[in-house]
């Protein structure tokens, strides 16, 4: 007589269903993986594009300059005093552009500092867009040689805001200044990444952007300011910074948030004393 198969039992249907279900989270997890893999710049970067003839409503003490850069050319303003104590170096955040950015003008001028700021590629009349943390590092240092030279034998401020401060930490660890300022930093954006995505590996992250390496390099005196109550970047990571670099002085700004932090009179007069120190 033939043997009669019979129909696969519940335990083994189930297995063959539980597999199934795991394979497509595989798929679904390898998916959004090689997602942030490639479009990482749109996480990171969120650029204000501002037209080629745009005109900046500044007063005539801030002038428009250009930077010549591999493939493009990089928009910036200069506040330029008569007879300036020194320069002020700054890199901004993820958003917005020079127009938005370049506020404030007046804290500057009764400190007697000049103030240049860059727009990074595709923000604001900046062309080109970003495309690795090489580029965006030596776009930075361009930059900076495009002016520091200028103020040579005067005290030289880089100051980083948000997402500038890595730009900003790794620079002053390669150049030195007199000073550097990081506003609401981070200690590595590997380190932020883990916050929102802590089930993705760092490893895929092209933009690590190590504060916390760069740090302990910086000669110089460095002042981290942060809100605490900033929930975006968590006052936490300056710590993590200050540890990394004991020598540094920490402040924390009562009552701050993320994006509110520079309109506290707790931290224009303690910028101001600083600079006025130099």
């Amino acid at each position: 007589m033939t043997a009669v198969r019979g129909r696969p039992s519940l335990r083994s249907r189930a297995g063959r269903s539980l597999g199934r279900i795991l394979l497509c989270l595989a798929l679904v997890y390898i998916g959004f993986v090689a997602w942030l893999w490639w479009r990482q710049e749109t996480l990171l970067f969120r650029p204000e594009a501002l037209a080629a003839d745009h005109r900046f409503d500044f007063a005539p003490d801030i002038h428009e300059e250009t930077i010549a850069v591999e493939g493009a050319q990089l928009s910036a303003l200069h506040l330029r005093l008569p007879n300036p104590r020194g320069l002020i170096f700054f890199l901004h955040g993820n958003g917005g552009n020079l127009d938005s950015w370049f506020a404030n003008a007046d804290f500057y001028r009764q400190a007697n500092y000049d103030l240049f700021m860059v727009d990074y590629r595709g923000y604001g009349k900046s062309g080109g867009r970003i495309e690795s943390q090489a580029q965006l590092l030596a776009d930075v240092r361009a930059a900076w040689n495009h002016v520091a030279s200028a103020y040579a034998g005067k005290p030289r401020v880089i100051y980083g805001r948000s997402l500038g401060t890595g730009p900003a930490a790794i620079l002053a660890a390669a150049v030195q200044p007199e000073l550097t300022v990081l506003v609401s930093p981070y200690c590595s954006l590997a380190d932020m990444a883990q916050l929102t995505y802590p089930f993705v590996p760092t490893a895929i992250l092209r933009y690590p952007l190590a504060t916390c390496e760069a740090a302990p390099a910086i000669g110089g005196p460095l002042l981290l300011i942060h809100g605490d109550r900033d929930q975006f970047i968590p006052p936490a990571q300056s710590e993590r910074i200050r540890e990394r670099a004991p020598a540094s002085d920490l402040v924390f700004i009562a009552g701050a948030g993320h994006d509110d932090v520079h309109l506290f009179d707790a931290y224009l007069a303690l910028l101001r004393r600083r600079l006025a120190a130099l």
